[in-house]
């Protein structure tokens, strides 16, 4: 152990680089603010990726930290509790000596970093330490610096290294729901399949989203996703993606989920890489900007009206806006005035995913689909409502009730997994695993990091601590086990891809899990070109979008793995796209 002088300062994202024209001004705030009560986020940069804390403020100081997302060692985490642990109680940033790691500096500094942002922004500090903007032009404004918006602004400008590009983002950092992804890139007949000998085609890829989506997908749609997909693993892995491991999640008959090496959460490391991408190219990204509506000349979009961090606001005009803000999951009550039966429900989505870009586009002439269309995902960690990707039950796990047994194919669609486990008491399960699941997806290690994790020696111990019957417990692990080996699921079909190892290998583990809001399905209209569509099907000229912004896509139901394929391979072409028609 040696001592880790922890002074920072802590640069906002959206101060990162200078503005595209040249009528800007800065102004500050006062200094001296109290801690807002409330939930914060904030990021910072560890050793293998980007760290996201939230912190929950009450009484005007730290009452709770928690690292919601990140992909450091097990031997960093010593650091990673110490330095959470003296945050609790503060009324201001840190600045404190914490006990770090020998080995685990950059790990701790990401983390401070992560939880003295969140501390800045309940401040108020992201006025203070942004800057407002006057009226000025662009070539192209991609409204969310999300996987979607940063996938579109590196493409554009690979297109053409000329054109001025800006990013704008509501929240004080980038990222959004691409921030909390674990999973995966989907994508058939890739390079990475080929080498590790597994036999896919675009064509089943295809069917398999259609089947998956109960056939309301807008098939053009489908068929670009499945066509751009493998190009798009290419592209991210010469952008200095690790997408060198794949594999199976829910509704996909073949392994096809692309990730880091050894299963490490996808959403981090894109983002990590993205934003490394864009610095490069020299693309603008402003942080605490938020898009108010779009600016129109006859029937062509050119630009946006955006709100300051201090609330002012300004009009930045181009040839071209991709809107990339993600879905509206985080609206409780747009989701419920859309799907009642989702009242109560807890949600996965970052406080930004709100479904602003629904009302600019509406009254300009564009028009929404499959707008009822709202995913539950079957494992949200019952508490914190943290989720816990499909990845787990794709590497072997399995779902019990409270009575220690299974009842579904737990690799079925999540609409389906997530009506069968509503169905038990209390509408929560355990997904139970052993260490050799543990071992072979580097992503359970944020879970056991967050104490997330009940264990036991033995099944019958693992049952104990969970409070379900240990014989019941035991004789279900005994015979989905032989079932395994055999190859064969009597009980509830699951294939034998599917039943990837024995649950044998102790210690075993359980999460207690319940569904919770994940994805929206529906949104913008959009063709596969990306432009946004007016009701008779003509695109509104100057006009694109991408990720979860639109509908059509994934039909009733997204397939795990889906929604990050969706962000970077819509996002890339939003970006080609756009750029090419400036020409």
């Amino acid at each position: 152990m040696r001592p880790l002088l922890a002074l920072h300062v802590l640069i906002i994202w959206g101060v990162m680089l200078a503005s595209c024209s040249n009528d800007d001004d800065n102004t500050t705030a006062p200094t001296e603010q109290l801690l807002q009560d409330g939930e914060w986020t904030g990021s910072g940069e560890g050793r293998s990726g980007t760290i996201i804390a939230k912190v929950v403020v009450k009484n005007h100081q730290v009452e709770q930290v928690t690292i919601v997302s990140q992909s450091e060692s097990v031997f960093a985490q010593d650091a990673i509790n110490s330095i959470v642990a003296s945050a609790v109680g503060r009324q201001e940033p840190m600045s404190v000596e914490v006990d770090g790691v020998t080995g685990a500096t950059l790990t701790s500094t990401g983390v401070i970093d992560a939880i003295n942002m969140a501390l800045l922004i309940a401040m108020g500090s992201q006025v203070e330490m942004s800057q407002t903007y006057r009226d000025g032009t662009c070539d192209i404004v991609v409204v969310g610096a999300g996987g979607a918006g940063l996938s579109a602004a590196v493409a554009a400008a690979e297109t053409d290294k000329n054109l001025k590009i800006v990013v704008l983002e509501k929240q004080g950092i980038i990222g959004g729901n691409t921030n909390y992804s674990t999973g995966g890139i989907n994508a058939a007949e890739t390079d990475v399949q080929r080498a590790l000998g597994i036999e896919d085609s675009k064509q089943l890829f295809y069917d398999d989203i259609m089947r998956g989506g109960k056939q309301q997908n807008i098939p053009s749609l489908v068929r670009s996703l499945v066509e751009h997909a493998p190009i798009t693993i290419s592209w991210l892995i010469g952008l200095g993606a690790d997408l060198s491991d794949v594999g199976l999640m829910g509704g996909s008959s073949m392994k096809r989920t692309h990730r880091p090496k050894g299963g490490t959460a996808i959403g981090p490391h894109l983002m990590k890489m993205l934003k490394m991408a864009s610095e490069k190219d020299n693309i603008e990204i402003r942080t605490s900007n938020k898009v108010i509506g779009l600016l129109t000349a006859g029937d062509a979009v050119t630009g946006v009206r955006v709100q300051n961090a201090d609330g002012s606001s300004y009009r930045l005009t181009a040839k071209a806006v991709i809107i990339a803000t993600g879905g509206f999951g985080a609206n409780l009550a747009m989701v419920t005035s859309l799907q009642p039966s989702l009242s109560g429900f807890a949600t996965l989505n970052h406080p930004g995913a709100t479904g602003d870009a629904f009302n600019w586009v509406t009254a300009i002439g564009g028009v929404t689909i499959q707008m009822a269309n709202i995913q539950i995902h079957p494992t949200a960690e019952a508490t914190n409502h943290i989720l816990i990707t499909e990845a787990v039950r794709g590497n072997g796990a399995i779902l019990v009730n409270l009575g220690g047994q299974r009842f579904c194919n737990e690799m079925d669609t999540r609409d389906v997994v997530s009506a069968a486990i509503l169905k038990q008491e209390a509408g929560e399960v355990f997904l139970v695993f052993d260490q050799a699941v543990r071992q072979s997806l580097a992503s359970i290690e944020t879970y056991a990091n967050q104490h997330l994790l009940s264990e036991g020696a033995t099944v019958e111990e693992l049952a104990s601590r969970v409070g379900i019957p240990a014989e019941s417990l035991s004789e279900t692990i005994s015979r989905y086990n032989a079932q395994q080996k055999a190859g064969r699921d009597d009980d509830f079909g699951r294939s034998a891809t599917e039943m990837t190892v024995p649950l044998e290998t102790p210690p075993f583990y359980a999460v207690r899990v319940t569904p919770a809001i994940h994805h929206t399905m529906g949104g913008l209209s959009v063709n596969a070109e990306t432009q946004v569509l007016r009701a008779d099907g003509s695109p509104i000229p100057g006009l694109y979008a991408a990720g979860e912004v639109t509908g059509g896509l994934h039909g009733a139901n997204r397939l795990g793995g889906n929604g990050v394929a969706d962000i970077v391979v819509n996002g890339r072409l939003a970006g080609m796209i756009a750029s090419k028609n400036l020409k």
